[in-house]
């Protein structure tokens, strides 16, 4: 048969194979199929190749295993029985070019026995060995590498390599970037961590398939029958990925997720997408199949390592080998307080690694216990509130609960979140992980090893009096999500049962309803209001009853921001909320500032005083400001601006200054030039070439006409940028940009829009609204992408309208941006309503 009848055969045979899944999906059976019928046409090509009879064909890795996938690669492993010469590598060379012919991805190895056994000093090699079955050729050679693979290999260095392997790989995959979009085989919970349980079990000789392992009594009939429930998933969820994406990618990214929850015949509901419900589905197997492989490994090692140290910690539990055992298996059953009691002892003993696989099959088979009833018991109730009172390990103690199915059960509140998937295009975290992550926030500002992240947060949170008041709060914070309605509202009501039932006094009880009501005020008024205007903070502070309440809220929003994702939070958000908490404190303290701009004034003269500059050169420049300048500007950057332009404020070429920001993080930049139309429009443009985010921006026009600008910039990729290696080409290209009149400039195109706006578009929302001194502001969310401050620049100058002052609020791939906007035809509501109307057809 010629190599393309070969391949028409496979072509012909996968497709029948596709469409009979379509039909009746049963992974197990497709999987099986799938790998005889390239079993199959491997031969033909092998057999009629005219191989040496004394060669192996053996498959290895997951073909090996007879898992072979849509568009997995095939591995292979030609065994020889002596080194090849270089006739024969010619004549393998040329097999191996035929069965890429046919369409099949080969991955292979050509090796005699021996370098087969050097080769596998590496796990990874080693593992691929294990899983080798022969195919065609020399099967006596075959059995001699079986034979010496298993002389050689040592059950206990296989589970140690093992367990170490798994645990990097779930360090490397529990990055956010997997979190929304996991991969199916190698994330934590995935088939990968069901593999490794049966390479371990095969090493050491327990069986290589769940009913093997339920005959050697590691696991229950039920318990078998639940990992081949959970496998089942996975794997069908794997072949249909790879079908839809056409490719072997087992990453289940936002592209898929809609069209692989259809195929699996999941309906939206009115609170849920279709692939959110999945998503839950994904999570729970997730979580089922991590508890599963911490059993199965616990009870592997426990028979490859035997315990060596046990001492009693009290009646009912003991230490065993660092790790929390029963007494006795039934103890749950019988007292089932000691559920909760065994995370206390885990608190109070942290030289405790965890649970031993008796205590978690035990509390897995008693985790139905957790029911109304069980809620009911005060006993039960001061064991739970025991858990926030320790002085460590709450975080990990709530994990293990979440992880156990025990906390979901205990507060069915936080049960309906759990695998929840958030597409606000900022949250990375489903909605029970980001609640555990703001809880571990709080926790490690508490400790001195971690003080110098975040210096006021620590030192607030150590003087902070029943601190439990907080993380109470962070566990009720989000916990109303996807029920409809305002979750900040309906988790306020949840929060206040839980304090009643759990005899927390009025004082904190009034303080956690507060605090989950209005968890989202604090980081709103830092990133959309204007911190200069003491009417904004005395709205503010008008909210707050006290210090106390002031104190709470603004740790819980430093925790809250930093918990959504990695690439939400910055140093500029840290130092808005440290501003607005610094302002409010004041205000709550000793009223308005009675002369702000006296004030400001004065502090910059201070500094400039220390440069040796006198009040006579920079006056005149000053009396060229209006007040709203010193009101908006601190004096750290009146002083820096003064020192710029007290030479040259009427000088005809631009002057542009940069600095490196006061917060650590960022490049401060100076623009000074006669204001001319679309001036904020180029500047935008230049900093959006540059890949650098606007984080804030100060417009102001002198007295005299010029633009004095300021901007915070940093830049977008997120990496740890030298910007002082770039401040110099910033002021030299910035300045050549901006040199020439420009009285119209293109307009400005969007750069390309990330994966998730694409998938989870944002429907702009734009706001026009006058406050109480009569100036405009213009509210703005989007979705965010490359150029879009640019091309809102370029239609308010396009419609005459002046940008005064900008505040960027830029959370994954969603803006929420503020303007604070002026011009002659703003009081006439047909021109605003028609601004805002272009706005949001100009930036869908």
């Amino acid at each position: 048969m010629s190599i393309h009848a070969v391949r028409d055969s496979l072509r012909a045979a996968r497709l029948a194979l596709k469409q009979r899944y379509a039909e009746s999906p049963q992974p197990a059976r497709y999987l099986r199929d799938h790998t005889q019928t390239v079993d199959e046409h491997l031969r033909q090509v092998w057999r009629s190749s005219n191989i040496p009879h004394d060669l192996t064909l053996v498959a290895v890795g997951g073909y090996g295993r007879g898992e072979l996938y849509p568009k997995s690669d095939i591995d292979l492993l030609i065994l020889l029985p002596k080194e090849a010469d270089e006739a024969l590598q010619g004549h393998l060379q040329a097999l191996v070019g035929l069965w890429w012919d046919m369409g099949l991805e080969i991955g292979h190895s050509v090796r005699t026995v021996d370098e087969c056994l050097s080769a596998a000093s590496d796990i990874t090699v080693q593992t691929n060995l294990l899983e080798a079955r022969l195919l065609d050729g020399d099967a006596a050679l075959y059995d001699t590498l079986q034979r010496s693979l298993h002389q050689q290999l040592d059950p206990c260095a296989f589970y140690t390599a093992k367990n170490l392997e798994q645990q990097q790989r779930h360090t490397r995959y529990i990055d956010t970037d997997f979190n929304l979009e996991p991969n199916l085989k190698e994330s934590p919970g995935g088939l990968r961590d069901l593999h490794n349980v049966l390479w371990i079990a095969r090493a050491a000789g327990f069986g290589d398939t769940w009913q093997a392992l339920s005959r050697n009594g590691l696991l229950t009939s039920a318990e078998a029958r639940q990992v081949v429930r959970h496998q089942h998933l996975l794997q069908d969820m794997r072949i249909r990925l790879h079908e839809l994406s056409g490719r072997h990618d087992d990453r289940l990214v936002f592209d898929y997720q809609q069209r692989l929850a259809e195929q699996l015949g999941i309906a939206a509901t009115p609170q849920l997408r279709a692939s959110e419900r999945m998503m839950r589905h994904y999570y729970r197997t997730k979580r089922a199949v991590l508890q599963l492989n911490s059993v199965l490994l616990q009870t592997m090692r426990a028979r490859l390592f035997p315990a060596s140290d046990t001492r009693p910690l009290n009646q009912r539990f003991l230490a065993r080998d660092e790790a929390l055992e029963v007494c006795d298996d039934h103890l749950f059953e019988r007292e089932p307080a000691a559920i909760l009691e065994c995370f206390l002892l885990l608190q109070q003993h942290p030289e405790l690694s965890g649970f031993s696989a008796a205590t978690l099959r035990a509390l897995w088979r008693a985790r139905h216990l957790v029911g109304p009833a069980f809620r009911r018991e005060a006993r039960h109730r001061e064991l739970f509130m025991q858990l926030f009172r320790q002085p460590q390990g709450l975080t990990h103690a709530l994990r293990r609960m979440n992880q156990q199915d025990i906390l979901g059960r205990y507060l069915p509140a936080f049960g309906r979140v759990v695998g929840q998937m958030q597409h606000d295009l900022f949250h990375v975290y489903t909605v029970d992980e980001h609640i555990l992550m703001v809880l571990r926030n709080l926790r490690r500002a508490t400790l001195a090893k971690h003080a110098h992240e975040f210096p006021l947060s620590s030192r607030l949170i150590n003087d902070f009096e029943r601190v439990e008041v907080l993380y109470i709060a962070a566990l009720f914070h989000d916990i109303a999500k996807g029920r409809g309605g305002d979750h900040s509202l309906l988790g306020r009501a949840d929060a206040r049962r839980f304090c009643k039932a759990h005899d927390i006094s009025a004082e904190d009880t009034d303080l956690v309803v507060w605090l989950v009501k209005n968890h989202l005020r604090m980081s709103a008024t830092a990133q959309k209001q204007d911190l200069s205007d003491q009417d904004v903070i005395a709205a503010f502070a008008a909210d707050v009853p006290n210090e106390r309440y002031l104190t709470a809220l603004y740790l819980l929003t430093v925790a809250d921001v930093r918990g959504t994702s990695p690439k939400v939070w910055n140093a500029w958000k840290g130092k808005l909320l440290e501003d607005l908490y610094h302002a409010t404190l004041h205000y709550l303290n000793y009223g308005k500032i009675a002369d702000q701009i006296g004030e400001t004034q004065r502090e910059a003269a201070a500094t400039l005083n220390l440069y040796a500059i006198a009040p006579e050169s920079y006056l005149p420049l000053w009396a060229k400001l209006d007040d709203e300048y010193f009101i908006r500007h601190e004096a750290h950057e009146i002083a820096w601006h003064t020192r710029a332009l007290t030479q040259h404020p009427d000088i005809k070429v631009p002057i542009i200054k940069t600095r490196l920001s006061r917060t650590g993080e960022g490049m401060q930049v100076l623009v000074y030039q006669y204001d001319q139309p679309y001036l904020f429009a180029r500047i935008c443009n230049f900093f959006a070439r540059m890949n650098y985010n606007i984080m804030e921006a100060k417009v102001h026009t002198t007295q005299h006409g010029y633009a004095l600008d300021s901007f915070l910039v940093m830049d977008a990729s997120q990496e740890k940028t030298a910007y002082r290696d770039v401040m110099n080409f910033v002021e030299y290209a910035l300045a050549e940009e901006v040199r020439a009149d420009a009285l119209s400039i293109p307009e400005p195109g969007f750069g390309r829009s990330s994966r998730q706006l694409k998938h989870f578009p944002i429907a702009p929302q734009v706001a026009i609204r006058r406050n109480d001194k009569g100036r405009y502001m213009l509210s703005l969310v989007a979705g965010d992408r490359p150029g879009l401050l640019a091309r809102i620049a370029y239609i308010l100058t396009r419609h005459e309208i002046l940008i005064r002052s900008a505040k960027i609020n830029t959370l994954g791939a969603r803006a929420e941006d503020t303007f604070w906007i002026d011009g002659d035809t703003l009081p006439d509501a047909n021109v605003r309503n028609t601004l805002q109307e272009v706005l949001s057809t100009q930036l869908a």
